[in-house]
């Protein structure tokens, strides 16, 4: 039996109400973590913010559903539901995640209580829950994918970089542990050494994680698209300042507007930089991940030492710049040269073949 609509077609008001449920969901995890890190006392499954966060689940679910129907038989079957795709599927896998996360979340709160401090990062059901949330919040944006061509309206992109956001933030908020957003920390004044197991250790470790972070989500869309002027600016900015408002609100806001500015910076100096000098695009992307966390961790270091005060001497922050643009550098080179699995040969012409993988991935065949 056909189907009423191509499988690997989506409309506008389809994406668009998958972003919705998307963002319901997102914001239900940024409630929790901002009720989690002002109360740490908070010990009970049954608040406000859990029901944000498990309506959010019910939201998207029920999104994915009505998506499905008209793609699939009257009686779907394993292959029908193999055959939708991956801007389906993968969506879908998240919400499996979600409901299996979910289920253990709550089992697990009522027989060993609820986590604390580092148990919040390292619990199994929250690693599905997040995983499942990664998954679900990128289906606007891969569903955006299989339209053909790499140029973006305002509307598209628009809905592609909240997307993109909404599917790296919670990466962001799980690893607050491991984040250059945790804490605001320089070193301790007066110190000759730096221990190797300290919080100086974490929070190098939080800059070269975060760098990674902030750059997958500009990467993986400009393999894509033609990034519209500011929309890597924003990719940063955003999450900088969504972390400190959950964790930091406290404290001065020098560290998200410095970003947010640096950001801006790097992006104009580099947009400036590819029209001056012609070279292939897979250097372009390298050349931004080395440059671009030098100027905006370098910009914070000149900023903290101006308003805090930075304690780590020479060989820490040279280390640290070093370390960071390395770790830019080579997250743009494996970002970029990861390709999709090449379409199995079937008894049809290779055209047709590459069309519907193109449709499939979201990825231009060529």
């Amino acid at each position: 039996m056909k189907t009423s609509v191509p499988p690997a077609s989506f409309g506008a008001r389809e994406r668009w109400v998958l972003l919705v449920a998307s963002a319901w969901l997102v914001s239900g995890l940024q409630l929790d973590a901002y009720a989690h890190a002002t109360t740490p006392e908070l010990e009970t499954f049954w608040t406000p913010w859990h029901g944000v966060l498990y309506s959010g689940i019910a939201a998207s679910g029920l999104t994915l559903v009505w998506l499905m129907r008209p793609r699939l038989p009257v009686i779907p079957t394993y292959s029908t539901l193999l055959a939708l795709p991956n801007a389906l599927r993968i969506p879908l896998a998240g919400m499996a995640l979600l409901l299996v996360g979910g289920g253990v979340d709550t089992l697990w709160h009522n027989v060993f209580g609820i986590e604390q401090g580092l148990e919040i990062f390292v619990s199994p059901s929250h690693e599905l829950i997040i995983l499942g949330m990664v998954l679900v919040a990128a289906g606007p944006a891969l569903m955006l994918a299989t339209r053909p061509g790499r140029g973006l309206s305002v509307a598209d992109g628009t809905l592609a970089t909240i997307s993109a956001l909404l599917a790296v933030l919670p990466l962001h908020i799980y690893s607050l542990h491991a984040s250059a957003f945790g804490m605001t920390f320089f070193g301790d004044p007066g110190a000759e050494r730096f221990r190797i197991f300290s919080a100086d250790a974490q929070v190098v470790h939080g800059y070269l994680f975060s760098t990674v972070l902030l750059l997958l989500p500009i990467l993986i869309m400009g393999r894509r698209w033609r990034l519209p002027f500011g929309v890597p600016a924003v990719l940063v900015a955003v999450p900088a300042a969504l972390m400190h408002l959950m964790f930091n609100s406290q404290q001065s806001w020098w560290l998200p507007l410095t970003v947010a500015g640096a950001a801006a910076g790097a992006e104009l100096v580099l947009r400036l930089a590819g029209r001056a000098v012609r070279w292939p695009a897979d250097g372009r992307w390298f050349a931004a991940g080395l440059v671009a966390p030098l100027i905006v961790w370098g910009a914070v270091l000149a900023v903290a030492t101006r308003t805090v005060g930075v304690s780590w001497n020479v060989h820490m922050v040279s280390g640290l710049l070093t370390l960071a643009a390395l770790t830019g550098g080579l997250t743009a080179l494996v970002t970029r040269r990861v390709q999709p699995a090449p379409a199995r040969p079937g008894p049809g012409p290779a055209t047709p073949a590459a069309a519907d993988d193109e449709s499939r991935t979201g990825v231009p065949a060529s």
